[in-house]
């Protein structure tokens, strides 16, 4: 296995975080349309060439990113209602009609569930029976393999009024041949709907990575290790998960008992069958790195130590202090990957309990890993997390990405409200300045990575009131958006920040 950058000189970066629901919009939530074209060019006019996202998949229950029906299909929220507008397929009026909250500030998913959908089925209607749309529905299912599952699985789920796939009734949940023919006409509707949906979704994407690639703007974006239970991933591609015959998980991932949490975490989500993947040729695992070629030209990878080895937690378990590690295949899986040449660079999310092999993988990948500058300030002269400035010497930059923070992390403003004297000591002496926290991001900015991501919190110098996610928590999460007003400061900081 070769290092991804091959040996040559690493090209300095620096970006933004953003999640696309982050972004302002009239309708309730971020979308991909004019507003994040015109957030691109704030950033390519501000120094910044990479704008980084969360993950962009179709979001159940609790809104995660990290926790979506598909790890192919796009998010229904993000597509751009304007645009549909400006085809003829919703007027203005029907839009303006709708409900979809009062806070410019916050998303209400409650109300975007209960109203977007009924107007994208309008649009729909409208569209289906256009010339040319047969056409291009069948081109673009030549060209999406995993949309007919997708959309079969999302329209099932319809008529079985939201029911998790292994609730299904025993025929549709082991999509039984039989079974499947006899509700395919019962769902033709639902699923030309979805696909519908996706087409409009991969044009509006289509023309937003046309747009960034124009204006020199790198688009990051963020793959889930694990798929959710209920998903379509789970439903069609089952022999690639540890479930027992009846389709339930024998083991699930968390995290094992540590300092900040005595009961680990119990994440839920059903680990691999690393061996059957490898008899396959890691096949799932390969659809899903090309669908992220297709979308995205630089990949975070989240919970990259799982591909060395993972924390399994025996199903029904209450909690996470009775795993057991096991030994995954990642070495494998990225040699197969580095010999189809994707037109991806890789990211390696690598925080959390890292060990000698996960190190290892790191390393014979060339994949770089990840600082977190809200860690780096203590007395450790082992800390990970510690860099420098950089000297201007393409030679000294490493092979790393550094945040102030992550979408898990306060944003820098309230983390430094909550520190100590010692760790503020710490966080002055490598500002250079006591202009803090403020200090803390310019020095993130001009340190030796060779790409540089900052929260859009932490360029606009925002509080707890705009923190992404709280790990651990149910609710309140996943919803903080920024108001129109905040667009030209934060341009404005951002040239700070980059120039």
């Amino acid at each position: 296995m070769q290092p991804q950058n091959g040996g040559r000189l690493y090209c300095r970066r620096r970006g933004v975080l953003a999640p696309i629901f982050s972004l302002p919009s009239k309708y309730g939530v971020g979308t991909i349309g004019a507003e994040a074209r015109g957030f691109i060019d704030i950033l390519a006019e501000s120094g910044a060439s990479v704008w980084a996202i969360l993950p962009t998949g179709v979001t159940g229950f609790g809104d995660s990113p990290y926790q979506s029906f598909s790890s192919f299909a796009l998010n229904p929220y993000f597509l751009d209602l304007e645009e549909l507008i400006g085809e003829g397929l919703l007027t203005r009026e029907e839009c303006a009609a709708c409900d979809f909250g009062s806070d410019e500030g916050r998303v209400d998913y409650g109300k975007l569930y209960m109203n977007r959908t009924p107007l994208l089925m309008t649009a729909y209607a409208r569209a289906k029976d256009r010339d040319g749309y047969a056409a291009a529905l069948e081109a673009f299912e030549s060209e999406a393999p995993w949309l007919q599952t997708y959309a079969e699985f999302m329209a099932i789920k319809d008529v079985e009024g939201g029911l998790p796939w292994y609730e299904w009734p025993e025929g549709l949940k082991n999509r039984d041949p039989a079974a499947m023919e006899e509700i395919s006409e019962k769902i033709s509707c639902e699923a030309g709907f979805h696909k519908f949906v996706q087409l409009k979704l991969a044009e509006q994407w289509s023309e937003l990575v046309s747009h960034a690639m124009e204006r020199g703007v790198l688009i990051m974006g963020d793959m889930p290790i694990y798929c959710a239970y209920d998903s379509a991933d789970c439903w069609a591609y089952r022999k690639n998960f540890r479930f027992d015959k009846n389709g339930r998980p024998k083991e699930v991932a968390g995290v094992p008992p540590d300092y900040f949490c005595e009961d680990g975490q119990l994440w839920g989500n059903p680990v691999y069958d690393w061996y059957q993947m490898k008899k396959d040729g890691f096949a799932f695992w390969m659809e899903r790195l090309r669908r992220a070629a297709e979308l995205y030209d630089i990949l975070r990878i989240d919970h990259f130590r799982g591909f060395a080895s993972y924390y399994a937690v025996p199903a029904g378990a209450e909690t996470a202090r009775n795993g057991l590690w096991r030994r995954a295949e990642g070495r494998r899986l990225f040699e197969r990957a580095a010999q189809e040449h994707l037109p991806v660079e890789i990211v390696a999310e690598d925080l959390g309990f890292i060990t000698g092999d996960v190190k290892r993988l790191l390393k014979d990948t060339g994949f770089a890993g990840m600082q977190i500058m809200e860690f780096a300030f203590d007395d450790s002269p082992d800390n990970p997390h510690r860099n420098k400035r950089w000297n201007g010497d393409a030679k000294k930059l490493r092979n790393k990405v550094a945040y102030t923070g992550t979408h898990d992390n306060p944003p820098i403003r309230a983390w430094w409200e909550e520190q100590d004297e010692r760790t503020r000591a710490f966080a002055r002496e490598y500002a250079g300045t006591d202009d803090l926290p403020m200090g803390i991001v310019k020095a993130t900015a001009e340190c030796d990575a060779r790409l540089v991501i900052i929260p859009v919190q932490d360029v606009l110098g925002l509080g707890a009131e705009a923190r992404i996610n709280s790990p651990g928590t149910a609710s309140g999460n996943w919803v903080w958006r920024m108001r129109r007003e905040d667009m030209a400061p934060f341009g404005e900081k951002l040239k700070y920040l980059f120039n």
